[in-house]
């Protein structure tokens, strides 16, 4: 018998058992898909637990290669892809295949989209070539929303709003800037996360991804491809749409911003989705939206530093602190936010950067 190949040199393994476990699980799979071990290497990392590799696997067609989730339980939970895979697959989206896994163990075989990221292409692409793509990502969006059922998704609701509310006082506030608000300044949060809230409950319902960004999208044959689907919910009609505008890595002016919003806007409408009738609307709607989001993601950035390890994250900070604070100088009732803020952006602001 010819003697088993360890899995690539390049990928490191902090649990023998785990490993054991990985070469096990890999070595049936390989007569099946062709498996070529030797060319094993890491693939992507992401702010989760999850990794992924690439491996040639000539028996699965173009473009003869496969991606391997590694997701180790108890931190993730490989199910919910497996399944919102199928869902977004039969609405027509491209999505990883799911060609074969051990939810178990959180070790998933899937198709390859390739390894050209949406974001990556667009901080380089001339205008028209933007716009191809970020058209091309409208209209997905609206294909999931048009047919992926929200009833088959678990329910964004406001203990979840809160919750992810809530990480930016313990971990951007607190924790990355150690600062200590007042009573005063902690009615006044709690005022802003009840409008927010309230604002976001009040939105039609759809199938939400919550993280339809550039990163997660690929340039592939049917653009776009898209990852990172797991924690899809049921929730409010602007989110995805607030999330490829206003993006971690990468920003656009505002009249780009608003030109996509209404052709987003428009093809919800014509494909009768239940947006709001006026754009004005739709537009604080989506502004509103963000600003949740915005905060969220200010805390897992600052949480990703300090908890997990992951300390690049917090090198975006600024670029949402200027999407908080230009939505929060636009609407009167959001006024209160500002002066929250600014100890924090001011920080930014000193280090050179402008808003």
């Amino acid at each position: 018998m010819a003697e088993q190949l360890p899995a690539h040199s390049l990928i490191s393994w902090t649990d023998p058992g785990r490993q054991a476990a990985f070469e096990a699980w890999l070595g049936a799979l390989e007569p099946a898909f062709e498996l070529r071990r030797d060319t094993l290497q890491p693939a992507s990392a992401d702010a989760s637990f999850r990794r992924y590799f690439r491996i040639a696997a000539d028996g699965v067609g173009a473009p003869g290669s496969a991606i391997i989730m590694d997701a180790p339980p108890p931190q993730e939970d490989v199910r919910p892809f497996v399944r919102i895979a199928g869902l977004l697959r039969a609405a027509g989206l491209n999505t990883p295949r799911v060609l074969a896994a051990d939810e178990a163990l959180g070790f998933l075989l899937l198709g390859d989209l390739g390894g050209q990221l949406y974001l990556q292409t667009l901080q380089q692409a001339d205008v028209a070539r933007a716009d191809a793509l970020m058209r091309d990502a409208l209209t997905a969006l609206v294909r999931m929303q048009q047919h992926v059922s929200p009833a088959a998704l678990a329910p964004y609701d406001e203990t979840l709003l809160r919750r992810e509310l809530a990480l930016f006082p313990e971990w951007c506030v607190g924790r990355h800037f150690g600062i200590a608000w007042n009573d005063e300044q902690r009615e006044a949060w709690e005022r802003l996360c009840r409008l927010l809230v309230a604002s976001a409950l009040a939105q039609p319902r759809v199938a939400v991804h919550r993280d339809w960004m550039p990163r997660n999208l690929m340039v592939a044959e049917q653009n776009p491809g898209v990852l990172d689907f797991q924690d899809a919910v049921a929730g409010p009609v602007t989110y995805d749409l607030a999330s490829l505008l206003r993006d971690a890595f990468i920003s656009w002016d505002e009249e780009r911003e608003i030109d996509w919003a209404v052709r987003g806007w428009q093809g919800a409408r014509r494909a009768g989705l239940p947006v709001a009738d006026d754009f004005g609307e739709f537009w604080r709607q989506l502004e509103w939206m963000g600003l949740q989001r915005h905060l969220k993601v200010l805390g897992i950035f600052c949480r990703l530093q300090h908890r997990d390890g992951k300390p690049a994250y917090a090198r975006d900070l600024p670029r949402f602190f200027g999407y908080a604070t230009r939505v929060a100088m636009r609407y009167r009732e959001l006024a209160p936010l500002l002066p929250l803020l600014e100890p924090m952006s001011g920080q930014a602001l000193g280090a050179g950067y402008t808003f």
